[in-house]
């Protein structure tokens, strides 16, 4: 790719949305609307047998075009995680753009997402910066997520029954198995989907976007380890739901607070 990226393998096709919709004739120019007024109860918009509808703009285009953007968001997102986007470097929307075969438009705005969940940074008339975390930044990233979630945790597991952790062990196998196949960016999205589903027990939805950014941050620039990191990782899950159904309460808390001390 230029300027020193390469694409995700799995980039997402070019679907281009239409240029032009046909529009509603404005005021004064509708022959339909004398023909109205001439028939006795016609409502005003009421087609006469035999008239030629209105054609109405499909809603299509909009959801192709979040469809868009929402596949080159998740590219530029695994793009991220694999290290394809290098931290400190600058990218254009339209060479981007180009890369995906799509327009500018969508990859500046999925680049302008990636801005407010902290990855990118807006460079004026340049494009976006890869930002760049230290270790100390990282671990404070790591604290803060600990501050939020332990205590969750720790009351999750006074209240929540053995049953309800049980039904989440899916997610938890999910993760080994992802993390055995050696893939960060995979990973990253199953780890993910692993705490959400804890933390929504919890009820709350504030709490619930908040670890989600939180986690998301965290995870760029992404910490090189390798498929045995990965995989122990993952074996964490399922000890901690042991845990939690049995509710030990202390065990939990020296779990949870180690797994995000190894960037869990």
């Amino acid at each position: 790719m230029k300027q020193g990226v390469q694409g995700s393998p799995g980039a997402p096709s070019a679907a281009r949305v239409p240029a032009q919709q046909r529009q509603r004739p404005a005021d004064g120019a509708d022959p339909g609307r004398e023909r109205d007024a001439a028939v006795p109860g016609t409502a005003r918009g009421e087609h006469t047998h035999g008239e030629r509808p209105v054609p109405v703009p499909e809603p299509r285009a909009a959801v192709r075009r979040s469809s868009v953007r929402g596949q080159i968001l998740d590219a530029l997102r695994t793009a991220l995680v694999t290290g394809e986007l290098k931290p400190g470097e600058v990218y254009s929307a339209p060479v981007l753009g180009d890369r995906f075969g799509v327009s500018a438009t969508p990859v500046r705005e999925a680049m302008q997402q990636l801005a407010l969940e902290g990855a990118v940074e807006v460079v004026p008339n340049r494009g976006f910066r890869v930002v760049e975390r230290g270790a100390r930044e990282l671990a404070e990233l790591a604290e803060v997520r600990a501050l939020i979630e332990v205590p969750v945790m720790l009351r999750l597991a006074r209240t929540v029954p053995a049953e309800r952790w049980t039904e989440l062990r899916p997610l938890a196998e999910e993760t080994v198995r992802v993390a055995a196949a050696g893939c960060p960016a995979t990973y990253a999205e199953s780890d993910r989907a692993f705490h959400r589903a804890l933390l929504a027990l919890s009820g709350n939805e504030q709490l619930l976007r908040i670890a989600e950014d939180l986690h998301r941050r965290s995870q760029w620039p992404p910490v090189r380890r390798g498929r045995a990191e990965l995989v122990a990782d993952a074996a964490e899950h399922l000890t901690l739901l042991d845990a939690l159904a049995s509710g030990d309460v202390e065990r939990v808390r020296g779990l949870v607070g180690g797994h995000f001390a190894g960037a869990g």
